[in-house]
């Protein structure tokens, strides 16, 4: 249940036209934390992420105080948990918010107490809070099923090269999410550890100690899904937007946007095409649109709610799989869609809490006159996905600052695009 009621209600401009400098990857800050704090603490990564996840992170590894707050930070809870269990000296207890406290993390917590951590519920089994007792692991071989979360699995790949014996990890049955994976183990090998896939369902991290090294963060390819967006569904056929801080070939999963909102007339030119170096993209309209989206999001589910509230708007009818990783995100973000388009007058079909469908019906409400309010749920994407509906009909956003859990400028890019935010 929402507590803070503040409202955004957003107007769209006639031209749409503007340069966005994106926030830093979060998912890259927070791999790159827990390593720099891993190799010593001596050379802190350079464009660390601002956001409400990276800052929480930051204020954790300080001084690692007795009570860690991790507040609505799900990726900082997983990869705290692993880095107090294996390193920290002392005892810690480590928290977050109330949803938080309902997010599971049993298997993170079995797959570490496996490797020989101390580790001990203060809450009900499976779940936050945990109080958690550092000590010297082992390491050596552990299986975990592929298709939970990936951030167990790179909680349990960054402190590999720091158990005595490293880690092989063996995943079982379908590997979901494994951008991500692959994202870890690039960034890990970027301070030198030695970490490789041996086989296809098999990683081997060997004992060997991180060194610090500078290392730059690429901005956020997620954060770029909503701008993609904002052209999709601009009226203005000259739209274009400008983002910065971007790289060809990069290795964040969401960085799959591109050839996705392409299905959806939307045109990606890099500036440079320099393997690793950032730089700016622009995007315009292409005029040219599949007449139904079909798509595998289990490599890229952060990107599932930009797409239904896109293909809704745009009148194409789609079929999303690979969705089974929503319902324990910040919110059930599969109910959440369903309730919020069904304002829309769009009904969405949810098929085994994995799949979502939309038959291209035209809306059941016909007046696109009237703002429509959109509840977030305590989502960081809830919001950002359907702020650029605005740009078909007013819209008005309850609870924006949940924002600033990824993106904590955005409203302030949306005016800078010439978006009215009134609030």
């Amino acid at each position: 249940m929402q507590v803070n009621m503040t409202q955004y209600r957003l107007t769209a401009p006639a031209r749409l036209a503007t340069t966005v400098k994106l926030p830093a990857s979060k998912s890259i800050s927070n791999r790159a934390l827990i390593i720099y704090a891993l190799s010593g603490c001596k050379v802190l990564p350079d464009n660390l992420s601002d956001c409400d996840d990276t800052e929480v992170m930051v204020r954790a590894l300080n001084g690692l105080p007795s009570t860690i707050d991790i507040g609505a930070a799900g990726t900082s809870m997983r990869f705290m948990t692993a880095f107090l269990a294996a390193t920290a000296n002392g005892e810690h207890v480590i928290t977050g918010t109330e949803r938080m406290k309902h997010r599971p993390i049993k298997i993170l917590v079995e797959a570490l107490r496996y490797l020989g951590a101390k580790i001990d519920y203060l809450g009900n089994e499976g779940f936050p809070p945990l109080r958690i007792t550092g000590r010297h692991l082992q390491g050596g071989y552990l299986e975990i099923e592929g298709s939970v979360s990936s951030q167990y699995i790179s909680a349990l790949l960054m402190i590999g090269p720091v158990l005595d014996k490293g880690l092989t990890l063996h995943l079982n049955g379908e590997i979901i999410s494994r951008p991500y994976i692959d994202l870890t183990l690039c960034t890990m090998r970027e301070f030198g550890a030695d970490a490789e896939w041996i086989s296809v369902d098999t990683i081997e991290v060997k004992p060997k100690p991180y060194s610090p090294t500078s290392y730059y963060i690429e901005n956020d390819w997620s954060a770029a899904s909503y701008w993609y967006e904002m052209v999709a569904l601009s009226k203005d056929r000259d739209a274009e937007v400008k983002l910065e801080g971007l790289m060809d070939g990069s290795k964040q999963g969401d960085s799959s946007v591109r050839y996705i909102f392409s299905l959806l007339g939307v045109k990606t030119t890099f500036q440079s095409k320099r393997s690793g170096v950032p730089t700016t993209v622009t995007l315009n309209k292409s005029g040219h649109r599949v007449p139904r989206l079909e798509y595998d999001f289990g490599k890229s589910p952060d990107l599932a709610q930009t797409f239904v509230v896109a293909c809704c708007a745009l009148g194409v009818p789609f079929h999303f799989i690979g969705l089974q990783t929503l319902k324990i995100k910040e919110t059930d973000r599969i109910a959440a869609l369903k309730k919020e388009m069904a304002k829309l007058g769009y009904d969405i079909v949810d098929i085994n809490d994995s799949e979502l469908m939309w038959d291209g019906k035209a809306p059941r409400l016909s007046s696109l006159a009237a703002p429509v309010t959109i509840d977030t749920y305590d989502d960081h994407r809830m919001a950002l996905s359907f702020a650029p509906l605005c740009l078909r009909r007013p819209v008005i956003i309850n609870q924006p600052q949940v924002v600033s859990k990824s993106y904590p400028r955005f409203w302030e890019d949306l005016r800078q695009a010439g978006v009215t935010v009134e609030g």
